[in-house]
């Protein structure tokens, strides 16, 4: 299948040939050094400096735990191929693969597995073994580590650009004749994920880099890099003229060891302390420095090093005092290494010292992590994804910009008889709010954000995802507005609070063909699991699996989710939003009841969490739903709701005139019932309409979170209904179309504001796509392009999800 491919051992550990060949003891180096300095006359003080002594290497482990099949839409034979390579590249020696450690053998069937790993020559790259697809869920447990050596020579010293990884998903159709691959010509390249490692994080860093692939090769795969700065290993030294002495890289190399030094001693301690273990190889390690040891110990930044060192701690992060304030003052410039006089005050044979003491320090500590990592896989990763998962919000905030702003109390006042005094009101209090269009400000918001993107000088020591990376005034603009809507304990709430604990320990199953009208869950029982369900609801014409993107994102946050991908209404969704609603109410309930059902074989269903996601029309059938009698015993258990782009209080005041017109060719020549409800042509009498009926329901007010999204670039749903918001026209709007709209956005915001037993969650986003790549099309000037992107893309989701993961799991 592979051109040039070895074939290696699948437990234990094997180098590559460059790897070993690299490879010279210091032992043997130090005699031979020895012997050259012997035959050098009565001088005795040549300086050491055999070719490339001080060659270094950037160490890039990659530990690949677990393959996990979200989403891929063919079953077949699949592969990850791993290459490493310089951003920079120019005439540097590529980066390959060293050695490999198989931790345990592949947890698949015999069918579902072929072969083992491999290294191809040909390209540096490294292959896992290949393995089958069946279902969606699937977990194949890898558990191999794979390290790439990136080497640097002396003259090039500490790396000066940063590192590509590149994750490449292979693929195989499976054949007729029995489980084995096709030739290789069949085999393809199905997906690639690519990170960039900065040069500041090649001096050392441990995280957790999760890879999904692409959005159509849905997949998560659980994998730890693990990156030191080490000695390369010795040439044969050779005698060099004494003036000649060391280059002035060396004291950056001397410096970057230090520094990797120190990072991972730190990370040894976070680890240690972190799962509760020891790294027992280093218990009894003279870690000192020597002469170069610090005097005063409580300097060196590390007061937990007798965690993980407890017999012999003497040593451990005590640098050098001369090099020691320059290491804590800047640490960001241990690369650059222009002006720390005090380092090149040492002698050339003191500095090789160092050098080599350092370097004989970092192998000992980096094979003991190896193998204390091997001990303890499960536990690291798990760490390391916690601090992945808490860091989200913060990485990606360079694309979300937060704010709080509290819902204007104009909205919440009563309709007066008198309607002059009324629009005094919202003209007194909304001339400061709607001097500019809402849409445009957002937009503008937006805009000015991405050009500040652009021009940003994005410095982190973390991997950088080139999904988001590789360009990253491309990538949407989140704006969060923010309100935590916490209500006081009225009368009618604490009984609701009573009621509702009074019925905690039971889910009530309405009558389902003859099934018991309740089914008891042992809340008190050892062994009863939370029921997590979350329902989504495509749109106008749409297909079940049009928010699968969203879902996917939703399970990377909750893998314990179940979700219901709705089909009730596909193909149906140009009738009437009540019986749109009625059937999307029996499904949910028959998707709950089967959950229930089974979680009684594991000690029942102690508590539920409903959630639902909409897109569109989607978001009025699920309100409708929830008004119909079936869903009433559920509406205790709601949790979150997320509205993407959901016409809430349909399409009065709409400005898209080439949308408008559509929307009248569909009610003239199709006959579209919902078209008619959406646009309040369904009764002569406005409070007759549908959509003033159902903003008078209860369907909002029993969600603990509220997320609503919006796009101002978004023609097919006014932003205004999006937002459940006010907008300038009906502001200005004197007549009864004016008033009606304003009588239904009180009666949704009210819900969102009513008491409640706990602190509800209120948010706003507004999601500005980069259509510059998109030009002027027909698709953009109507609008449609911004309500498809919703669909096409999940980058926004991910923010939104991970800026606030409490909501969705």
């Amino acid at each position: 299948m592979l051109h040039r491919m070895r074939c290696l051992v699948p437990t234990g550990v094997q180098d590559s040939p460059r790897a070993a060949a690299k490879r010279v003891t210091p032992a043997s180096w130090r005699a031979d050094a020895a012997a050259a300095g012997a035959g050098a006359g009565d001088k005795g003080k040549l300086c050491f400096r055999p070719p490339d002594v001080m060659e270094t290497v950037h160490e890039v482990a990659i530990y690949i735990h677990r393959f996990h099949n979200l989403d891929l839409f063919q079953q077949g034979w699949y592969q990850m191929k791993i290459s490493a390579m310089w951003e920079d590249s120019g005439n540097k020696t590529p980066a390959s693969p060293a050695r490999v450690v198989q931790y345990e053998a592949t947890d698949v069937g015999a069918d579902d597995v072929l072969g083992i790993w491999k290294i191809d020559d040909a390209d540096n790259s490294f292959y896992t073994q290949p393995f089958r697809i069946k279902y969606a869920r699937q977990d194949i447990f890898l558990s191999v580590m794979v390290s790439f050596n990136i080497f640097n020579s002396e003259e090039e010293g500490p790396a000066a650009s940063s590192v590509m990884l590149k994750f490449e998903l292979m693929y195989a159709p499976t054949l007729d004749s029995g489980s084995e691959l096709q030739s290789s010509s069949a085999t393809s390249s199905a997906a690639v994920h690519e990170f960039r490692i900065p040069r500041r994080a090649l001096l050392g860093l441990h995280t957790y880099s999760p890879v999904h692939f692409d959005v159509f090769h849905s997949v998560l795969v659980d994998l730890t890099l693990h990156i030191v700065y080490l000695k390369a290993g010795a040439t044969k030294a050779s005698l060099k003229i004494p003036d000649q002495g060391l280059g002035p890289t060396s004291y950056n190399i001397v410096k970057a060891l230090l520094t990797s030094r120190k990072m991972l001693l730190e990370e040894l301690n976070k680890v240690s302390d972190a799962i509760g273990k020891t790294v027992e190889d280093l218990e009894f390690a003279d870690l000192n420095l020597g002469k170069y040891e610090s005097v005063n110990s409580s300097k060196s930044g590390l007061p937990n090093s007798s965690k993980v060192f407890p017999a012999t701690a003497k040593g451990v992060g005590h640098l050098a005092g001369i090099l020691h304030d320059f290491l804590e003052q800047r640490p960001n410039d241990v690369i650059n290494g222009t002006d720390d006089s005090m380092l090149y005050t040492l002698p050339q044979e003191e500095l090789f010292e160092l050098f080599q003491t350092v370097s004989s320090q970092l192998s000992l500590m980096w094979n003991a992590f190896l193998k204390f990592h091997r001990i303890n896989k499960t536990k690291i990763l798990d760490y390391l994804r916690d601090i992945w998962a808490i860091d989200r919000k913060t990485e990606w905030s360079i694309w979300t910009v937060h704010s709080k702003v509290e819902i204007p109390h104009r909205y919440l006042r009563g309709i007066s008889d008198d309607s002059s005094h009324r629009n005094s009101l919202l003209r007194i209090s909304g001339s400061k709010k709607f001097h500019d269009d809402p849409v445009q400000n957002s937009a503008s918001r937006a805009e000015l954000h991405r050009k500040s993107i652009a021009q940003m000088k994005i410095n982190t020591q973390s991997v950088q995802d080139m999904h988001i990376y590789a360009d990253p005034s491309r990538v949407p603009v989140v704006l969060i507005e923010q309100h935590v809507m916490v209500v006081p304990q009225h009368g009618s709430s604490k009984e609701m609070a009573s009621d509702a604990s009074e019925q905690k320990d039971t889910i009530v199953l309405p009558k389902l063909q003859g099934e018991p009208l309740a089914l008891k869950s042992s809340a008190g029982k050892k062994g009863g699991r939370i029921l997590r369900a979350v329902i989504f609801v495509h749109g106008f014409q749409g297909h079940h699996l049009d928010l699968r993107l969203v879902r996917n994102q939703w399970l990377l946050l909750d893998p314990g989710a179940d979700c219901l991908m709705s089909e009730a209404n596909e193909d149906k969704t140009s009738g009437d939003f009540k019986e749109m609603g009625s059937r999307l109410a029996g499904e949910v309930v028959a998707f709950l009841k089967k959950k229930v059902d089974k979680l009684s074989k594991y000690g029942g269903c102690k508590e539920l969490k409903l959630s639902f996601v909409g897109h569109s029309i989607g978001n009025v059938i699920i309100r409708s739903a929830l008004a119909e009698p079936a869903l009433q015993p559920y509406l205790k258990n709601l949790y979150t709701y997320v509205s993407i782009s959901g016409p809430h209080l349909g399409y009065w005041y709409s400005s898209n005139s080439l949308f408008n017109s559509g929307l009248w060719l569909l009610k003239k020549l199709k006959g579209a019932q919902c078209i008619h409800q959406l646009t309040f042509s369904d009764d002569q009498d406005p409070q007759n309409t549908y959509f003033y009926k159902l903003c008078k329901l209860k369907t909002l007010e029993n969600f603990r979170n509220i997320i609503l999204l919006s796009s101002p670039q978004d023609g097919y749903v006014p932003y205004h209904s999006a937002r459940i918001e006010l907008c300038p026209a009906a502001s200005a709007d004197t007549s009864k179309k004016g008033q009606i709209f304003t009588e239904m956005l009180n009666n949704c915001l009210d819900q969102i504001r009513a008491p409640s037993s706990e602190t509800r969650t209120f948010i706003r986003c507004d999601v500005n796509f980069d259509q510059s790549n998109q030009g002027r099309s027909l698709n953009t000037m109507i609008g449609r392009a911004a309500h498809i992107e919703f669909l096409e893309t999940d980058i926004y989701a991910k923010f939104i999800m991970w800026s606030f993961p409490e909501l969705f799991r």
